[in-house]
């Protein structure tokens, strides 16, 4: 697996390798010890979840604040979705600052996004599956999120009719959020 850091050095790419032939393609999605090594620290993934989604729904930008915050490791199994990840350390000197990236069934890449950022995601295919590891378990009086079209984010959305939760519809505006009692 090679890893990549981007332009915000704390997430990274995460591109397996892919061994195919006529039968079709093995590759190894996950190594625990590999990961760790680039990393230089341990990351324990404690709960795996799975979502479908139609063409044009976008779900976050979701975060967990602690003791519950979460590191991801995100991918798609099937369609493609346009991810993204938004730094909201509020010391980091890439606050507020956004990863926006491709990934797909074909492409196969995953992201790692640390605590500390809130998530998002847009299908760009119908019956988009989107799976993700994370490294503490979901509480739901620690959820939190950003409104995904906040100005002060500039990010750019593909353009079209986007379904969102009433949950998601209503999330604050970054400069709505108490930042002292995230992380």
């Amino acid at each position: 697996m090679k890893f990549t850091r981007l332009e915000i050095p704390e997430v990274i790419l995460c591109e397996p390798k892919i061994l195919s032939d006529d039968r079709g393609y093995f590759s190894e999605t996950f190594r625990e010890d590999k990961l760790e090594k680039f990393l230089r620290f341990p990351i324990n993934f404690c709960q795996e979840n799975e979502s479908k989604s139609s063409f044009g729904v976008l779900r976050g930008l979701h975060y967990q604040i602690a003791p519950y915050e979460q590191s991801k490791l995100v991918r798609v199994l099937q369609g493609a979705v346009l991810d993204v990840s938004v730094d909201l350390r509020k010391d980091s000197p890439t606050f507020g600052k956004h990863i926006a990236i491709e990934l797909s069934e074909e492409n196969k890449k995953q992201i790692l996004i640390p605590k500390g950022f809130a998530h998002a995601f847009v299908a760009l295919e119908d019956s988009t599956i989107f799976q993700y590891k994370v490294d503490n378990y979901y509480s739901g009086v620690n959820d939190g999120g950003v409104i995904w079209n906040d100005e002060e984010l500039a990010i750019t959305w593909p353009e079209l009719q986007l379904e969102l939760s009433e949950k998601d519809r209503n999330l604050p505006k970054l400069n709505q959020l108490n930042l002292n009692t995230l992380w």
